[in-house]
């Protein structure tokens, strides 16, 4: 199994003048640590407008500053927004293939399509779109990648024919996933060869569904890229500490933290905007938007070292390849993150790397 970094820029209130600043450097350094501790790769958001919840808005920046303090990690789009609107298809194929070069091959392209009216609406579009948006966006980056001439007159992009560049360094192209936190998207995911990149706040019994939908669909797999990437990467939070009572309260308050931002956000697509292709999020209650660390749900990452392996194995048992993982937020402070993160690659991960890791940072 591997592990990821899962990095999402929470920045709660009260704010002051360096709230954001002390959040990105703080993030540049658990980048880092990660790098050193063996973690192979890290996964970052990209949100817009949404308060406290997530102030990543440009995470390629983000990425190009922590490739040039990294060696081994990878950098992961979790999500790239395939929207139009927001990032043209020519901009997304040029921006990812940049960090590429310059990260020496070390990027992995997650797609995805917002999940609130507050996104969507901001940038005036059209909700019922996006999925045909999403593909025709897909499609397109690997053709830019991969061909010297590209053209298109869609239906929700259309431009002359141009050679898109630079090239990616990474054959044929980066790996391409997609966030899935429905069956729909689960088939689809597997359909299209796209490696699933679950999101989805239900913890295991959730995942459990999803992945043996994407992994039906996926044995018939047309890719949309160059070959077919059919991993999963499931996500969760981590709070890893020696007292498992402390551990569980730190867990807890940072899901009351989060439990606010994250019901309003997604609460609005149904209240504002009634649409059958996020019918998801039309819930009335901000109790269904339970980030994935409370004390009744399966697999959480949160307790003494031996409880999180145990976790851990649950995941492994599911059929998962990879676990991206998260840091519990504000409540903990930064130091504290830091030293989850160094005992669970001490007392956790060896037991499920191919080749454990060892390095200083960990010891």
């Amino acid at each position: 199994m591997k592990f990821g970094l899962s990095v999402g820029f929470v920045v709660t209130k009260p704010w002051d003048k360096m709230s954001e600043s002390r959040a990105f450097h703080e993030a540049v350094e658990t980048v880092e640590l990660a790098d050193q501790l063996g973690f192979d790769s890290c996964w970052s958001v990209e949100h817009h407008f949404l308060e406290e919840y997530s102030h990543m808005s440009a995470p390629d920046m983000f990425f190009a500053y922590c490739a040039a303090r990294t060696k081994n990690i990878r950098f992961g789009h979790g999500i790239y927004l395939m929207l139009p609107n927001i990032n043209h298809p020519a901009r997304v194929a040029e921006r990812i293939a940049t960090l590429d070069i310059l990260s020496n091959g070390r990027v992995e392209l997650g797609t995805g399509r917002s999940a609130t009216w507050t996104e969507l609406g901001g940038f005036l579009v059209e909700p019922d779109d996006t999925k045909e948006m999403w593909e025709e966006s897909t499609r397109s980056v690997v053709k830019m990648w991969t061909s010297d001439e590209f053209s298109i007159k869609g239906r929700h992009f259309s431009m002359p024919p141009r050679n898109v560049l630079p090239k990616p360094v990474q054959e044929p192209h980066p790996p391409i996933w997609v966030a899935v936190q429905s069956p729909e998207t689960a088939v689809l995911a597997g359909e299209k060869g796209i490696g699933m990149l679950g999101v989805t706040l239900g913890g295991i019994p959730k995942y459990a569904d999803l992945i043996a939908d994407y992994r039906r669909a996926s044995r018939e797999a047309e890719p949309i890229g160059v070959t077919v990437n059919n991993q999963v990467r499931a996500q969760g939070g981590l709070f890893c500490h020696p007292d498992s009572d402390f551990a569980q309260k730190m867990a807890g308050k940072a899901e009351e933290q989060l439990a606010g931002p994250l019901s309003s956000y997604l609460m609005t697509m149904g209240s504002t905007y009634p649409s059958p292709a996020y019918h998801a999020h039309s819930l009335g209650s901000g109790a269904a938007f339970r980030p994935p660390l409370g004390a009744d749900q399966v697999g959480k990452l949160v307790g003494n070292p031996d409880e999180v392996a145990k976790a851990v194995e649950d995941w492994q048992k599911l059929g998962v390849d990879a676990l991206n993982i998260g840091i519990t937020g504000r409540w903990s402070t930064h130091e504290q993150n830091l030293e989850s993160m160094r005992l669970f690659a001490k007392e956790v991960m060896p037991a499920f790397l191919d080749e454990p890791v060892t390095s200083e940072a960990a010891t």
